[in-house]
């Protein structure tokens, strides 16, 4: 079918293409008048080319950023330009038609639209993406998808679309709630992920699962988390943590092996137990890419003289070659203790063997020597020690992660994945005097039934697992609870009796009771791996039109106000 506006894409034509005519479509990205010679450069989402006239009046009234059909014929340049994909070629222009005026003057630079603020570029998001910078994260994203979508197909899992309207449930964050207007008072809600769902399709017989899900969460938003975003769900049945581990690698490892150029750790994947991952790199989400690790030298000071280490949790990590002056270190002392450490020691190793530092006129000789022995202390070395303080494990993370920053440890080139399992079942909450679920409610303990009657709550783990890299959670999982017996129990440790999920959680409940097979999945978020692929730190950099930072669509303006008509058939009073 002829097309009227053009026979070619701008990026397309090459020196196969000269003498030919042509006829190409796009919007006008420059003008330069040069006095009796006219160069314009047309852009579509394929590229650039260069169109070229001696009629200046052709373009006198021309605005950038308008779109316009452009015929003309093919010719070599006279010096080729490197930079552009068209360099080699130009269009030497017989005719042109604007299709769409741009009327208004730019909020800012096309090709520079990432140096404006982010309000500006949400509110003109539709002129953001047509930077070729920014429009090919959204093409990458697509692509990502497709390429999802054809590994899960070849592994044999069937594509199934959930409900999104459905009902709201205490899944751990706060649910975006619909009003019903034919049932006063009651409310449908927006999936925070399709969990439920997904663990009654194994119940109903479907072996494999998987699907692109869009989940919904009303939390606030910060770099890595927005109101709206997209999981790779799957779960398969009659499955071990093992055969989820094993599908979780094969998608990974493919996708960023395909869609990048660094180096993807080889599988299969590291795997670390939570209590491991918290006492040697202090997170849950550890970046391997930087080698530090997290010491316990606690033993060395229980008889300690030194009053902020004596018979305290000391806790050390040691570096090579620091070379830092003496500001650097008050600095991180400062930094650290603004994220609530009481302090931060240093030692450095002398050439001569001796430690140099603040804390060394307290120290014991004996301390010293176990310090050095244990840590493997040679000459240039430095250690940071924080100790007692609440949340160690935390700031030294945090500690950790500075460091490979400020000393620049971390392989940029690198995609260093882990999967972090062994995860604990519950966690105090102190505030309430409560055991709570430390993650996915829904997750089998291990042990069963048998360590929810004998094992303390902080010594039950759970087959609760997340897949890492770089320092970023990318994909959370277990295996899951289909055993009506063990729920009860597990929910009992929580504080909530059988009543609570029979009416939170009743198809599940309901369901189970009718041979229920044991299922696993996980999923992982989409978002992010095309953040990561991006290198970018924002998924709002990758999402197509995200709400700012404060949850507020500045494109569409919502949230905004409903009349008071439609809020009357909702049976909703807006109160002060």
């Amino acid at each position: 079918m002829e097309n009227r506006y053009r026979n070619h894409d701008c990026g397309e034509l090459t020196r196969d293409d000269v003498n030919k005519k042509v006829k190409v479509a796009g919007w006008i990205n420059s003008i330069r008048n040069l006095g009796g010679l006219v160069f314009v450069t047309l852009r579509d989402e394929t590229g650039l080319v260069q169109i070229v006239t001696e009629d200046e009046s052709i373009f006198r009234d021309v605005t950038r950023e308008s779109t316009a059909s452009i015929e003309g014929v093919v010719r070599l340049r006279k010096e080729a330009n490197p930079k552009m994909k068209t360099g080699e070629i130009e269009i030497v222009l017989e005719n042109m038609e604007i299709l769409g005026k741009c009327l208004n003057v730019l909020p800012f630079e096309i090709n520079r639209s990432k140096e404006a603020s982010e309000e500006a570029r949400l509110k003109y998001r539709y002129l953001d993406l047509r930077n070729p910078e920014v429009h090919d994260k959204i093409i990458l994203r697509v692509q990502v998808i497709d390429y999802i979508r054809k590994i899960m197909k070849e592994l044999g899992f069937t594509e199934i679309a959930t409900p999104i309207i459905t009902a709201s449930s205490p899944e751990g964050a706060r649910d975006f709630v619909i009003p019903s207007r034919n049932y006063k008072g009651k409310f449908y809600a927006l999936p925070q992920a399709p969990q439920i769902y997904k663990q009654l399709l194994m119940v109903s017989g479907f072996s494999r699962y998987f699907q692109i899900a869009p989940c919904f969460r009303d939390e606030d938003c910060r770099a890595d988390r927005t109101l709206e975003f997209y999981q790779l769900d799957f779960e398969m049945s009659f499955a071990t943590e093992e055969d989820v581990y094993q599908v979780g690698e094969k998608i990974f490892y493919d996708l960023f092996t395909h869609f990048s150029k660094k180096e993807v750790s080889a599988r299969p994947f590291r795997r670390i137990p939570y209590k491991e991952a918290m006492e040697k790199y202090g997170s849950d989400k550890p970046d391997l890419r930087n080698p530090l690790i997290i010491e316990d030298v606690s033993n060395i000071f229980l008889d300690s003289e030194f009053q902020g280490f004596k018979g305290k949790i000391v806790k050390a990590i040691k570096v090579n070659n620091c070379g830092k002056p003496n500001s650097w270190y008050k600095k991180l002392e400062e930094f650290i203790k603004e994220k609530g450490a009481k302090g931060l020691a240093y030692l450095q190793v002398l050439d001569n063997g001796e430690l140099k530092g603040s804390i060394v006129k307290f120290l014991k000789d004996i301390e010293i020597n176990e310090l050095k022995e244990q840590l493997k202390l040679e000459e240039n070395n430095v250690i940071f020690m924080i100790s007692d303080t609440e949340n160690i494990d935390k700031l030294m993370g945090i500690l950790r992660n500075k460091l490979g920053e400020e000393l620049e440890l971390i392989n940029k080139n690198k995609f260093e994945f882990c999967i972090i399992n062994d995860f604990p079942m519950y966690e105090y909450n102190s505030e309430e005097e409560k055991w709570d679920f430390g993650h996915n409610p829904f997750s089998m303990p291990k042990g069963g039934l048998k360590a929810l009657k004998e094992e303390a709550p902080e010594n039950i783990v759970a087959y609760q697992y997340d897949f890492v890299c770089n320092g970023c959670e990318m994909a959370s999982g277990a295996v899951r609870n289909h055993d009506i017996e063990i729920m009860k129990e597990a929910f009992k440790i929580a504080g909530y009796g059988e009543e609570v999920i029979k009416n939170k959680f009743r198809s599940l409940y309901t369901a189970f009771q009718y041979g229920a097979p044991p299922h696993a999945g996980m999923a992982p978020g989409i978002d992010r791996m095309i953040m990561l692929l991006s290198d970018e730190e924002n998924l709002r950099e990758v999402q197509l039109f995200p709400p700012n930072v404060s949850g507020i669509d500045l494109l569409m303006g919502s949230p905004n106000v409903i009349d008071e008509k439609a809020l009357k058939e909702l049976h909703i009073k807006i109160r002060d």
